[in-house]
């Protein structure tokens, strides 16, 4: 059993080979058609959201401010086997085709440059490698920073900027390689993981728990009343919220939904599909980085009740670069030991602070009332 609160962040630089450029000649047909008209109708250039700097900015953060007692190792590159148990054989031709070149796969806006297939390969085997550091027992928990992110991406087709499903083919691995029987997902994401629900929608053996901003919001799936089908009817559990809802709404569905399920699952290893746009700097939702390093807490607790706290994070989204490696940080302090403050609290110190610098200013003490 590995010692408590030992953590390994995975980052391997290949990721960094990822570049779709917009501006990019593609091949010509009909989807090149309709993504220049879906361009050319915004009002402002567009770049592609899904950038290089989001892994750097994370990796400088922590270079910056550093975390006691995290270290971080390479990633690899994932086996076509690896990969076959998510995704089809002529969706991996079709993607193993693109290597070197340039081009759209679908009207999301997912877009493959020249090393794009490498960064894809690398990004799913290092989710392999974090689950395996955890498995060995050479730490508790591991963080794998990858992209492109994954939870997107069906059996059959690349979506939402992912093109493996990089947490699914983990999940998979730890129970081809492993005996992992019964896997947890945890995807907090601000988009709905449409594909890894899809791949695991009719399997009992992986728990499928899913907190999003409701439909129309993108990709429009993930409805409460989908909880699975077969065999797997249950292990599907979808937690839609409105645009705004933040730590409160978060922590009662990680409480009073995530912990009894987890209980009643009994899981033998826990990954998390963590995104980070749900920060109020990404518009879509408004949960804190004491609300990203809470849920950390109530996550990792799972994990040692049920695992032997064996518990692994994969990167989704999160585009604002502040927010992302703020909140990366957040979790991986935790995850190393560090204290959990109370979510939904920012500012509140510094507020009381002022009140008591300024109160004497604003209310008279009972000697200035007597006279």
């Amino acid at each position: 059993m590995a010692e408590p609160n030992s953590v390994i962040a995975f980052y391997d630089e290949r990721v960094l080979s990822h570049q779709p450029d917009a501006k990019a000649p593609f091949p010509p047909g009909r989807m090149e058609r309709r993504i220049r008209q879906l361009l050319s109708s915004l009002n402002k250039p567009w770049s592609y959201p899904e950038h290089a700097g989001r892994l750097t900015a994370i990796r400088h953060l922590l270079e910056l401010e550093p975390i006691p007692g995290l270290h971080f190792e390479c990633g690899r590159v994932a086996t076509r086997e690896q990969l076959g148990r998510v995704h089809t054989s002529t969706y991996l031709n079709h993607i193993f085709e693109l290597r070197g070149k340039h081009a759209w796969l679908d009207v999301d806006t997912t877009a493959v440059s020249p090393g794009s297939i490498e960064a894809a390969e690398v990004a799913a085997g290092t989710a392999v490698a974090a689950v395996e550091a955890v498995l060995d027992d050479r730490a508790e928990s591991a963080f794998a920073l990858v992209r492109p992110p994954g939870h997107h991406a069906e059996p059959v087709r690349a979506r939402g900027f992912c093109l493996f499903n990089n947490v699914a083919v983990a999940a998979a691995h730890a129970q081809a390689a492993y005996s992992c029987q019964r896997v947890l997902i945890v995807d907090w994401d601000a988009h709905h993981g449409n594909g890894t629900q899809d791949i695991f929608y009719a399997d009992p053996d992986v728990l499928f728990f899913d907190i999003h901003r409701a439909s129309p919001f993108y990709p429009g799936s993930g409805q409460l009343e989908d909880t699975g089908v077969g065999l797997g009817e249950g292990t599907t559990v979808n937690v839609p919220l409105p645009a705004g809802a933040g730590d409160q709404a978060y922590m009662k569905a990680f409480n009073d939904i995530l912990v009894p399920a987890a209980e009643w699952f009994e899981p033998d290893l826990v990954l998390v599909s963590a995104g980070f746009d749900p920060h109020a700097f990404d518009l879509a939702l408004n949960v804190s980085f004491e609300g990203f390093a809470a849920m950390t807490g109530v996550v990792r607790d799972i994990a040692r009740r049920h695992c032997q706290g064996r518990l692994v994070f994969v990167l989704e989204g999160g585009y604002h670069l502040i927010a992302l490696s703020r909140g990366v940080r957040a979790v991986l302090d935790v995850l190393a030991g560090g204290e959990i403050p109370k979510p939904g609290i920012a500012g509140l110190a510094e507020a009381e602070l002022a009140a008591d610098y300024h109160r004497q200013a604003f209310i008279a003490d009972d000697s200035e009332e007597a006279s």
